[in-house]
């Protein structure tokens, strides 16, 4: 590579597989970046993408440099953080699934800005795993831990769902009183992990409002219908109630999962820790405040 922006421009490229999913990234226009890729074509002698009406495919020499930029991009990363100060700076980005993003990750990531006036903290909610192969973010949660890829995985923290009604909804003293009643939850074709398929716990064939969102989940709920809400979220749904605590109760995890080659980088070892303590003692006080219904949100 001719220089650093080069090797900038081909991994955006790389890792986006398309000019307009790398343009947002290096804040450049597509039209610019197809000419710098083809002017480092032409500068190698030879072709980095297959280009077609999909996107940018990388060629067998693509692939190879792709892999020793990625290490010399984190070579840069650690050289960057051995000069830097006890406050952490520059951007670093969070993929999480939406429960997490709407209900922790927006006081968590406060706390740790305010402490780091020079830090910008980007939190990327997706109903699916981000992939960091492709550096979507710096680091993710999520509620499975991955098992391919040569990842650093983390566990976070336990937390706990339960099945929520209205507040002026009927009584429900059994499963069986959720019958005729509409079950909200995940559109089926589009649970991305095993872990929020809750179906088999309610006994339900199907639900009869569903959405890829929590948050969206939550907002059908609160109108007419039933459904696995996280106890972390209650506080902030004073209309709902948990029902059935002693016959369903159901209890996942969350993991932070980094690239590997991100193993010595101190910038991020340091907001992961921040990030996870943050995270553990959020579940805590908001699970401590679904458990006390009258408590307001603070």
């Amino acid at each position: 590579m001719e220089n650093w922006d080069d090797m900038r421009v081909f991994l955006a490229v790389a890792r986006a597989e398309s000019l307009t999913g790398a343009a947002p990234v290096l804040k450049m226009d597509p039209a610019t970046l197809g000419r710098r890729v083809a002017r480092l074509e032409r500068s190698l002698g030879a072709a980095l993408f297959v280009k077609s009406p999909q996107g940018y495919a990388l060629t067998d020499l693509g692939e190879r440099m792709r892999d020793h930029a990625a290490e010399a991009e984190a070579t840069l990363a650690l050289a960057v953080d051995e000069g830097a100060s006890a406050a952490l700076t520059g951007q670093i980005r969070i993929g999480a699934p939406d429960g997490a993003a709407n209900f922790l990750l927006p006081q968590v990531c406060a706390a740790i800005q305010a402490d780091n006036p020079d830090l910008e903290v980007q939190v990327l909610a997706l109903p699916r795993v981000v992939n960091l192969s492709r550096r979507e973010a710096d680091m993710a949660i999520t509620v499975s831990p991955p098992v391919a890829g040569r990842l650093r995985v983390q566990k976070i923290t336990g937390y706990h769902l339960h099945l929520a009604v209205r507040v002026d909804a009927p009584p429900v003293a059994t499963l069986a009183d959720l019958r005729g009643r509409p079950i909200v939850g995940y559109i089926p074709d589009m649970i991305f992990d095993k872990e929020l398929d809750y179906l088999g716990a309610l006994g339900a064939d199907g639900v009869q409002m569903a959405s890829n969102s929590v948050a969206v989940q939550l907002q059908m709920i609160r109108q007419a219908g039933v459904g696995i809400v996280h106890d972390f979220a209650l506080p902030f749904a004073p209309e709902l109630r948990p029902v059935l605590t002693d016959q369903l109760s159901l209890t996942r995890a969350f993991y932070l999962v980094r690239h590997d080659s991100d193993r010595q980088s101190d910038r991020l070892n340091r907001f992961a820790q921040a990030l996870i303590a943050g995270l553990q003692a959020e579940v805590v006080r908001l699970e401590r405040m679904a458990r006390l219904t009258d408590s307001p949100l603070i």
